[in-house]
């Protein structure tokens, strides 16, 4: 058996495993405001994900209003794309440097983490995969706002389909990442662990 496979799924789990916890317990997320290591690396974290939330939102509020006829084709089109590419190509450079950086070095700091760096991995391919399909779906979508009602209809609804799992996936995925890695670095400090 593959040890991913030993891993809880992102589209399943509820939260991150109990003894994963222990550090989130220390420091609950009611007290990551007020803490003097919040500043610096954690603050960026916690940024850089409103960012990925509120992008979410906003894809999925663009779609919604195309769908119930208060956005035209056109006008939904030059609202969507630019947007859908940024928040795309944001997320996968942010994974890319978590996996190929920080989560190695996060790791090393603190080994009893590291199944959870491996779950967060694990989540980044998965999220990967729903990337390319979103991208897949969306341009499809666009392709077929120049075509009939029932294509753009039927475009439009395999697209919301696709958002909707990929930001249920993200909101799951960042607030687990948040709860492992917040509590690190409130924890350990920017300097120990690589942030400086």
């Amino acid at each position: 058996m593959d040890e991913n496979d030993q891993l809880p799924n992102l589209e399943s789990r509820t939260g991150l495993p109990e003894d994963l916890r222990y550090l989130v317990e220390k420091y609950p997320r009611d007290s990551w405001t007020g803490h003097r290591n919040v500043h610096g690396m954690a603050s960026m974290w916690l940024q850089r994900h409103d960012m990925f939330r509120e992008l979410g939102g906003t894809l999925t509020g663009s779609i919604a209003d195309y769908r119930e006829g208060r956005t035209d084709a056109p006008g939904f089109a030059r609202f969507f794309a630019p947007r859908l590419n940024f928040f795309l190509g944001q997320l996968d450079g942010h994974h890319n440097i978590e996996d190929q950086h920080y989560f190695p070095i996060f790791a090393r700091v603190e080994t009893r983490l590291k199944r959870g760096f491996d779950i967060l991995d694990a989540d980044h391919h998965l999220i990967n995969d729903a990337l390319e399909m979103n991208a897949e779906t969306a341009n499809a979508f666009l392709q077929a706002l120049t075509g009939d009602a029932d294509a753009q209809r039927y475009a439009a609804d395999a697209y919301a389909d696709q958002n909707a799992r990929l930001v249920a996936m993200l909101a799951r995925h960042l607030d687990d990442e948040e709860d492992l890695i917040i509590p690190l670095i409130l924890e350990k400090g920017d300097r120990e662990l690589g942030g400086y």
